[in-house]
């Protein structure tokens, strides 16, 4: 069975904008300071791998095992991203990691989006 287009879209959509995540995570700052230890910034590095390749794991459910609920965990972990950015933003301004954070946030709700609409719809198994 052929793969929808907006599926595919949603589908590298989504893989791009963990991408950006892992390559923002391997450019953070991982300088000990008093209130951060080198433990706890290898524990937190170790944490967002963790994450990143779980979200990996729920884009491939969605769209290649025709799950429908993980699109919806996405949609979450989406919302709480953009809540988090907007806090980061409102204390640090627009810095280059920020930046990198909202393009990855557009890139997956422009993803979600196509995973709802289109010829998408149907393809998802509840």
């Amino acid at each position: 069975m052929n793969v929808p287009r907006n599926v595919l879209w949603f589908e590298v959509l989504l893989y791009l904008s963990l991408t950006l995540d892992a390559v923002s995570v391997a450019f953070q700052d991982r300088t000990p300071k008093a209130d951060m230890t080198e433990q706890m910034i290898n524990v937190a590095t170790v944490m967002a791998g963790v994450l990143i390749l779980l979200l990996v794991f729920f884009v491939w459910l969605a769209a290649q095992r025709r799950k429908n609920w993980p699109r919806w965990v996405l949609a979450a972990a989406l919302v709480l991203s953009v809540i988090s950015l907007v806090q980061v933003i409102g204390d640090n301004g627009v810095q280059f990691d920020s930046g990198i954070e909202v393009i990855s946030c557009a890139l997956t709700a422009a993803g979600l989006y196509l995973s709802f609409t289109g010829d998408a719809q149907g393809w998802f198994n509840a």
